[in-house]
């Protein structure tokens, strides 16, 4: 599923017109963008929990070359599942 796949479906279930379905659609993926930015944590109710997770530096090994090499600290993206979102899956 895309964004314009998001923006055609409010457009259809909705009535907005396709701008200002995409223009809340843009609203929505910004403000999570910048939550995620400044760590913060989205909870959407019914659909799941992101975190923003720092891991931290660590040892590492090249595959190809058996190389050792320092992995840089950095911070992901996490998602865990609600339980209704996991019972939904299991139907």
């Amino acid at each position: 599923m895309t964004k314009a796949d998001l923006v055609e479906i409010i457009f259809e279930k909705v009535g907005l017109s396709k701008k200002e379905a995409q223009d809340i659609i843009e609203i929505i993926f910004d403000t999570i963008k910048q939550a995620f930015q400044e760590g913060e944590s989205v909870k959407i109710s019914g659909f799941g929990t992101f975190n923003v997770r720092k891991k931290a530096a660590r040892r590492g090994r090249n595959p190809q070359t058996g190389e050792e090499l320092e992995i840089t600290p950095r911070r992901v993206l996490t998602f865990k599942a609600s339980n209704q979102l996991k019972a939904a899956l299991e139907k």
